[in-house]
Order: structure tokens, then sequence, then C-alpha cells
């Protein structure tokens, strides 16, 4: 066994992601303040050739050092944009067929490994401000709320971690993953 060079990792190039079709889900970041999680969102975004970002109320937008630092170029490679309110931002992806999954914790949520995203549909994935989280107006407004279950002490996972579990268990239950040549 040996670790893969750049070379070996066959990535694609920023004009070759641009021209690829895309994995129907888009991220939505509902005023979120670390300019990490922004980054993250990004990186994570191009891994899994995400359809876009929708950046919301006071989350930070590109161009940013911060958002740069943990993004390592993925604001070139994946679509992004700017809405005032996240409601607005739902009201459009809707428009545009997707289907709204917010992650939170509420009284009715579906556990994620319990919820089973259908093929044919496209998926708007909400995460929520790190200290207030989602906007009760936005859940409110989503076809889902979904959970991740947790087994210890602390309330919650950091927003970037939630990002990789959720978009990641999406990916595999849409069997989006091709088999290696």
């Amino acid at each position: 066994m040996k670790k893969l060079s750049m070379e070996e990792l066959n990535r694609l190039s920023v004009e070759e992601f641009k021209k690829t079709d895309k994995t129907p889900l888009a991220i939505v970041l509902d005023n979120v303040r670390s300019l990490n999680n922004v980054g993250s969102a990004f990186r994570t975004s191009d891994a899994f050739l995400i359809e876009k970002i929708c950046l919301c109320g006071i989350t930070g937008t590109p161009p940013h050092r911060e958002i740069q630092k943990t993004a390592l170029g993925a604001t070139e490679s994946v679509e992004w944009e700017y809405h005032d309110t996240t409601a607005g931002a739902i009201d459009q992806l809707r428009r545009e067929g997707f289907v709204i999954c917010s992650f939170e914790q509420v009284d009715q949520s579906v556990f994620l490994n319990e919820f089973h995203p259908e093929q044919e549909k496209k998926y708007a994935l909400v995460f929520g401000n790190e200290v207030f989280g989602i906007d009760h107006e936005v859940i409110l407004s989503s076809d889902h709320v979904l959970e991740i279950p947790q087994l210890g002490t602390k309330h919650s996972l950091n927003i970037s971690v939630s990002m990789g579990i959720a978009i990641w268990d999406f990916v595999v239950k849409m069997k989006l993953l091709q088999p290696r040549p």
C-alpha cells in the first residue's frame, strides 16, 4: 500500500469541475458566523461536486482571507450565491425543484440514518448559526427536519462536521458514488 500522488488522484481542474454534472444537492448556510466554517462548506462541496452553496444573512462571502484559508481554492470551483435572508433562499430553491432539509434538533426531527432521499430529487441541506441554530421560520418551511444522532454529553456538532456527515450520507444513499476503475 502506498499513498497516492496528486497526479494519481486524477482530480478535476476548475474548468472541468464547472462543466461536470453536479450532485443534486445545494448547501444553505443560515447566518453562519465563522468564516472557517464557510470555507469548510466550500471545500466539502467541492469534494462532492455539490451544485451550489447559498450564503445567507450574516454569513461571510468570498473573497475573504479567512474563508480561503479553509476553502483552499474551492471558492473558485463551487458555484455560490448570496441571499439577504435564508427564507428568500429557500423560496428560490423550492422554485428550482429542491426539497428542503434542515439539520436541527427539534421535537419532530427524523434521525439522518432513518431518512431515505429519493434518487430522482434534488435536496437543499440547511445548516444554521453556531449558537442559535436554524431560524425558526426556516424550520417551519422545511420539507424535512433531520438530526444527526449523538451519544455523548455535548448538544451539537461543529457545522463543518455536520455538513460532512450529512453530505456523505446523502451521496451514499442516493447511490452517487462511482466504483473505482
